[in-house]
């Protein structure tokens, strides 16, 4: 009887629980409404284009030489990604020029090795030959038996 009171009370509290529509957290609908930007994002910061200041001029007349800027530029949003101290951009060899230096640095590397293995210097120039062909040393048909 006591079970039956239990389940009759806790089965539309469990029920309830679980009908209940929940609000959806997503923006495709808002971003669509505002032509897909967020005006709030950063609170209509200018946000400057992204280049590296690596790469700006460093003997240009900066107000903060170090880090190439100057008094009130707006930093850009990536700021420690783009500042001077953050790993460098690798610009010194393109992706197909790299390629190739590896091709060939593989293709010479193997041609050394096929080279050195065709003229060992530890190869004998004539095989040793030996009388009978070793056949008694060996244990052959001749040899004499092992008294045990």
């Amino acid at each position: 009887m006591l079970t039956q009171r239990i389940l009759t009370r806790r089965l539309p509290q469990v029920a309830a629980r679980y009908t209940v529509p929940r609000a959806s957290f997503s923006h495709v609908r808002s971003l669509a409404a505002t032509g897909g930007e967020d005006p709030l994002q950063n609170g209509n910061y200018p946000n400057p284009p992204r280049v590296k200041r690596a790469f700006r001029d460093p003997y240009g007349d900066w107000w903060d030489k170090q880090e190439r800027r100057n008094f009130g530029e707006p930093v850009h949003e990536d700021n420690e990604i783009l500042g001077v101290f953050s790993p460098e951009q690798y610009t010194h060899v393109t992706a197909r020029k790299g390629l190739f230096q590896l091709g060939a640095f593989v293709v010479a590397f193997l041609g050394l090795c096929g080279t050195v293995s065709l003229f060992y210097p530890d190869k004998p120039s004539v095989p040793k030959t030996y009388p009978d062909g070793l056949e008694k040393e060996l244990g052959g048909p001749g040899a004499s038996p092992v008294s045990g």
